[in-house]
């Protein structure tokens, strides 16, 4: 047997600086600690963190004192309530999508017509929208073009910002801008920015990679995560066996083990002992606990 874990796989930056700061917050203050929404798409992170005294909290009204702001960032208004209500915001957003906020804000000062590609249900999509202005729409699938022009048409603006959310799937997002130029033609001034992040783009790159390479392709993720989610989307198109799993709990080990090479690829949102864990198991069970020496372990 023979298993490859992504190089790529587990906690992002982004993420990487968002917990330690949470747990460092809640380590140095008598203060109730509370964070508005998830921190991350990780049940397992949320749950070692809410151990530590962290509450996560669904609504502004709710923050009393201390309260933290995602790695997802949230919709303008909530600075606004917030400074009004005296809470002491730590903003945690990911800085790749501060900068995106920053991009909009100032893209809607020049009076572009914005197009966001994005899952409208987001966090971060929800979030960066705010930035945008009313001039703008949020594009989910190539079957949203249509009612994205129309709303650019009423607005009679002639300049067109594309920016996407950090966690998009990198083809799609190309394959939307370029409907969207074959569209729009020579009548609008398009600016194009590719706001996909670099770890979303590696991680999906290596993602196709390992899917095309191996018999079982297993994406280890939270169930609510965007990012784990598009790993799956895109191990599907090239693997025939894709599993998705937040734990060992999610898979059936023996349905696993028969196969000679297995690849295994995290989120952007998962702890290393997750990956771990799971490779761990598969081992165990095609051993039986035994010698593992014969058995090629190596990270793509």
């Amino acid at each position: 047997m023979e298993i490859i874990i992504g190089k790529t796989s587990g906690f992002c930056a982004g993420v990487k600086n968002a917990v330690a700061n949470a747990e460092k917050e809640i380590q140095n203050t008598d203060k109730k600690i509370q964070c508005l929404g998830e921190l991350v798409h990780n049940k397992q992170v949320i749950q070692k963190l809410e151990k530590q005294g962290l509450e996560t909290i669904e609504n502004i009204e709710q923050a009393i004192e201390k309260t933290i702001i995602r790695a997802h960032g949230v919709p303008k208004e909530v600075y606004e309530k917030a400074h009004s209500k005296g809470i002491e915001l730590v903003d945690l957003t990911c800085p790749k999508v501060l900068k995106i906020h920053k991009i909009a804000e100032e893209y809607k000062e020049k009076n572009y017509f914005i197009i966001l590609v994005g899952v409208e249900n987001h966090p971060e999509s929800i979030g960066t929208i705010s930035f945008c202005g009313e001039n703008s729409y949020m594009i989910r699938d190539i079957e949203d073009i249509e009612k994205a022009y129309q709303k650019l048409e009423q607005s009679k603006l002639k300049k067109v910002l594309i920016i996407a959310q950090t966690t998009y799937n990198l083809k799609k997002f190309e394959k939307i801008v370029e409907e969207l130029k074959n569209l729009l033609g020579n009548g609008y001034e398009i600016e194009v920015k590719n706001t996909i992040c670099e770890a979303t783009r590696l991680r999906q790159e290596e993602t196709e990679q390992i899917s095309k390479e191996v018999e079982c392709m297993i994406i280890v993720g939270g169930k609510n995560s965007s990012n784990t989610k598009k790993l799956y989307d895109i191990a599907k198109i090239n693997c025939p066996k894709v599993e998705l799993a937040e734990t060992i709990d999610d898979l059936d080990i023996e349905t696993i083990k028969i196969f000679n090479k297995i690849g295994i690829m995290a989120g952007a949102s998962t702890p290393n002992e997750s990956v771990e864990e799971i490779k761990q198991a598969i081992l165990n069970e095609a051993t039986g606990g035994k010698d593992e020496t014969k058995y090629s372990i190596s990270r793509a």
